[in-house]
């Protein structure tokens, strides 16, 4: 598959994905508290992992993530029905700490400007 149709399908499933977490998974550990800030499928299109950056504690952020991955093949069967694709890949959601990274970093880095100062 080219990276542009991988690239498109990995937005559709993210837009997909989003609207359907925020209106139709009821579950309390994921209410308001989440966002999807990524999809990479494979290129045998078999697996979509999704990331997801949560508010909150440590155990709330794990809680969220495995409230989704149990909402995985629910999550799933919305994703073929508005999708069209041929394939619905699996889906895994995985936590994203990049949020959490890039806030150290600016941190640090304002740490440092200010030492010289």
């Amino acid at each position: 598959m080219t990276s542009h149709r991988l690239s498109r399908v990995n937005e559709q499933i993210l837009t997909i994905l989003a609207e359907a977490v925020r209106d139709e998974v009821r579950d309390p550990r994921v209410q308001g508290l989440i966002t999807l800030t990524g999809v990479r499928v494979t290129q045998d299109m078999d697996l979509a992992r999704v990331y997801v950056s949560a508010l909150g504690s440590e155990p709330e952020r794990v809680a969220a993530v495995k409230a989704l991955n149990h909402a995985a093949p629910f999550l799933r069967r919305i994703v073929a029905q508005r999708a069209g694709l041929r394939h619905t890949p699996r889906l895994e959601f995985l936590a994203d700490a990049s949020l959490e990274t890039g806030a150290r970093v600016e941190r640090v880095l304002k740490d440092i400007e200010n030492e010289e100062r």
